[in-house]
C-alpha cells in the first residue's frame, strides 16, 4: 500500500509539472518567437520482488519471469519545440523573422542570450536592442563595408549620421535630338541638370544642342554654368565639342574630343571647371553618352526632342531618414540625399545541439554544456537561416493540441488523486480491523 502511495503521489507531481507546462504554452499562445514546451515521463526505479530463473536442466519444467513493482513516475525533460513558427508580416523595418536555423544574439546584463523574438528597437543610443533590454550583436561597417570575420559588437542605428557631399564626376546624357537635315530653321536643344560640388552646393549645368547650319546630322554641344558674384555664366567648353550622327541608323558616329571607350560608349571631358566653386583637385567632369544601339543610346530620330541629362554621380550631404534589414542581415540606411549606404549586419548564431539551450525568460536561451558552443556568423551561411525585414516570426503553439493535453493532464492528475483516495480507504480498512 505504502508503495502505491507513493506511486500516486510521483504521478501528480509530475501531471502537475505538466499542467504547469501547458499552462505556459496555452499563455504564450500570441507571444512573437516563443517555442512551445513538450514534458516528457520516465518510470522511477522498479522494486526487484523476485528474480528470474533459468528452465531445469531436461527440459523438466519452465524458467520463471522476474517479479518486479514500479515505484512511480518522474519527469524525465521539460524540452522546447525549436520548429519555425509561421511568420507575420509587420511592415515595421525594426522587425526581423528568422526563416531557418539559427538565433539572434544579445548581450543582456553582461551575459550573451540568444532568442528568435525579433521585435528590435533603437534605445536612445541608437543601440538595436530586444524589447527587454538586449542589444543586438553583429558587425559594423566602415567606410560601408562590413568584415564579418571580426568579433561582434552592438548594432548601432546612428541617427544623427551624416554622410559627407559627393562632388560630381559623371554626368550621363540620354534621349533623342530632332533630325537635322542642315537646312531650314536651327532650333538649339537645351537641357538643365543639377549637380554638385564637393561641399554639396547645388550647380545648375545647363546644357545647348545646336544645330550645325547647312550640315545634316551635326550638332554642337555647349554647357554653362553660372559664376557667383557675375551675371554672365562660364562655359564648359572653349570650342563646343562636336556630335555627328550616322543618318542610317541615327546614332551617334562621333563627337569631337570624346573618347571611345572599350564598349563603345563617349565620354566628353570638360576641359576647365567652372571658377566659384570648390572641387576636388584634379577633378574632371566626364559628360557620357551610353553605346549606340543600346535602349539608353543618345539618338538623332525624327520627332520632338526628349534630349536630357538623365543623371549625375554627385550629391549633397545627407542625414540619415531610414534603414532596411535585407536577407543576410544588412543594415542599409538610406540617406536624405537619395543615397544609401550599409551601416552594420546583424548576426546569427548556431548550435550543434539547440535544444541543450536552457530558457531563462524573457523569450532568451543560454548555452550549456549539451548545446554546444554558438557557431556566429552572418545570416544565410553555415547552415544558418536567413532574415526577413519587416516581419516576426509567430509562437510555435499549437492551440487545439494543448487543450488536449489539457484534457489528458486533468485526467491523469484526477486518476492519480483517486489512487491517493484508495489507499487512504484500504488503509483505514486494516486500522478497523485491528
Amino acid at each position: 500500500m505504502d508503495r502505491a502511495l507513493l506511486a500516486a503521489v510521483s504521478g501528480i507531481d509530475a501531471n502537475q509539472t505538466y499542467l504547469d507546462t501547458i499552462g505556459n504554452n496555452i499563455a504564450n499562445v500570441n507571444t512573437y518567437g516563443y517555442k512551445q514546451q513538450t514534458v516528457d515521463f520516465v518510470d522511477l526505479l522498479s522494486e526487484q520482488i523476485a528474480g528470474a530463473t533459468a528452465p531445469p536442466a531436461g527440459n523438466t519444467g519452465a524458467g520463471i519471469n522476474p517479479i518486479a513493482v514500479g515505484s512511480g513516475v518522474a519527469v524525465g525533460a521539460v524540452a522546447n519545440d525549436l520548429s519555425e513558427g509561421s511568420l507575420q508580416q509587420t511592415s515595421q523595418p525594426n522587425d526581423v523573422a528568422i526563416s531557418g536555423n539559427g538565433f539572434l544574439v544579445a548581450e543582456s546584463g553582461g551575459q550573451q542570450v540568444f532568442t528568435r523574438a525579433g521585435q528590435l528597437t533603437p534605445d536612445a543610443n541608437g543601440n538595436l536592442a530586444t524589447p527587454t533590454g538586449g542589444l543586438i550583436q553583429g558587425w559594423e561597417a566602415v567606410n560601408g563595408v562590413v568584415n564579418s570575420n571580426a568579433p561582434t559588437t552592438a548594432v548601432t542605428i546612428p541617427t544623427s549620421q551624416v554622410v559627407p557631399a559627393n562632388a560630381t564626376t559623371a554626368i550621363t546624357m540620354g534621349g533623342n535630338l530632332p533630325s537635322w537635315s542642315g537646312s531650314g530653321t536651327a532650333t538649339p536643344v537645351t537641357t538643365t541638370k543639377n549637380v554638385y560640388d564637393s561641399l554639396g552646393n547645388s550647380i545648375p549645368v545647363d546644357f545647348t544642342y545646336t544645330p550645325v547650319a547647312g550640315s545634316a546630322n551635326t550638332w554642337t554641344l555647349q554647357g554653362t554654368v553660372p559664376v557667383p558674384g557675375s551675371t554672365t555664366p562660364a562655359d564648359l567648353w572653349t570650342t563646343p565639342p562636336t556630335l555627328t550622327f550616322d543618318p542610317s541608323t541615327g546614332q551617334i558616329k562621333s563627337i569631337t574630343g570624346a573618347t571611345v571607350n572599350s564598349d563603345g560608349s563617349f565620354s566628353l571631358p570638360v576641359s576647365t571647371m567652372p571658377a566659384g566653386y570648390t572641387f576636388p583637385a584634379g577633378d574632371v567632369w566626364n559628360i557620357d553618352f551610353a553605346v549606340p544601339g543600346t535602349p539608353s543610346a543618345f539618338t538623332q530620330f525624327a520627332g520632338q526632342s526628349t534630349a536630357a541629362a538623365v543623371s549625375q554621380n554627385g550629391s549633397a550631404a545627407g542625414t540619415l531618414a531610414s534603414f532596411s534589414i535585407s536577407s543576410t542581415g544588412t543594415v542599409v540606411g538610406s540617406f536624405s540625399n537619395g543615397q544609401t549606404e550599409t551601416i552594420a549586419q546583424i548576426a546569427l548564431a548556431n548550435f550543434s545541439n539547440p535544444g541543450g539551450l536552457e530558457s531563462v525568460g524573457n523569450l532568451d536561451y543560454i548555452a550549456t554544456p549539451n548545446s554546444g558552443q554558438a557557431v556566429i556568423g552572418a545570416p544565410g551561411s553555415g547552415g544558418r537561416g536567413t532574415l526577413i525585414g519587416g516581419s516576426l516570426e509567430s509562437s510555435n503553439v499549437n492551440l487545439a493540441t494543448q487543450l488536449t493535453d489539457l484534457v489528458v493532464a486533468q485526467e491523469a492528475y484526477q486518476a492519480n488523486t483517486k489512487v491517493v483516495s484508495t489507499d487512504a480507504t484500504v488503509t483505514q480498512t486494516l486500522v478497523q480491523m485491528a
